[in-house]
């Protein structure tokens, strides 16, 4: 219906929304406006809210099981058929930072339906481990890190670990 397909535009727009007002907001702290940093990460919360309210309105969070089951579709087809159309395309038009951006990202979208799939066939015995995160490429690994990250190489030290 007209109304499904207006709460997912307005899902995806206000999703959109929280990821740029917190670009935002980190560059205005870089740049010294602290309260403006501010105004963006209250605004970012506030589109979180309004995403979440339009999400669970469309029905689009089911139980635990049916949530990773989406979750590893939706990274499926980020690796296997998104990026990798995309990192053709940087290619062909030499966009080399449009290409890294991708092939990162393709690169962990393996790894979180890995890890997504893990938990799955685990759920309700699954292992207490705590996540790690490259602040670069985005990987995403169980456990702190022992060594450079395995995609863009950057030094384990640097990894933010998931609170």
């Amino acid at each position: 219906s007209k109304s499904e397909k207006g709460l997912m535009d307005a899902f995806a727009g206000e999703s959109q929304a929280n990821r740029k007002y917190l670009a935002f907001a980190e560059q205005a702290d870089k740049e010294g406006y602290a309260q403006v940093a501010k105004l963006f990460r209250a605004a970012a919360a506030a589109e979180t809210i309004h995403a979440h309210a339009h999400l669970r309105a469309a029905n689009g969070v089911g139980s635990t099981e049916a949530n990773l089951q989406a979750a590893i579709e939706g990274e499926t087809y980020e690796f296997t058929d998104m990026y990798p159309a995309m990192i053709d395309d940087a290619k062909a038009e030499g966009l080399a930072v449009a290409e890294r951006s991708f092939t990162f990202a393709n690169e962990v979208e393996k790894i979180h339906a890995a890890l997504y799939q893990k938990a799955a066939q685990n759920l309700g015995s699954n292992e207490d481990v705590d996540y790690y995160i490259c602040p670069v490429c985005g990987n995403t690994v169980e456990g702190e890190p022992d060594g450079p990250c395995a995609i863009c190489g950057v030094m384990a030290s640097m990894f933010k670990k998931v609170e």
